[in-house]
């Protein structure tokens, strides 16, 4: 399952999205959107996790929690529309 999380601080990085949602289970991939530019991150990141019962269970219990001071939103992310 795709999961996408948003209000993230600037300081958080893959690696501590990888830590913080592996202990609800295995994460195949962690990836913090950057500014391509700044290469600052722009407060959203996408978490693929195999197993769509762990994932279910780390959206439930992690959306609306507090993460490095802000207020996190995580929600099963929805495929890219076409924008034509």
């Amino acid at each position: 399952m795709n999961i996408y999380v948003s209000n993230l601080s600037a300081v958080v990085n893959s690696e501590d999205l990888t830590k913080h949602f592996s202990t609800y289970g295995q994460v195949a991939s962690a990836n913090v959107i950057t500014d391509k530019y700044t290469r600052q991150s722009r407060g959203f990141a996408f978490i693929e996790m195999p197993n769509d019962t762990e994932a279910q269970k780390a959206i439930t219990e992690l959306n609306g929690t507090l993460y490095e001071g802000r207020s996190i939103v995580v929600n099963e992310a929805k495929p890219k529309k076409d924008r034509y």
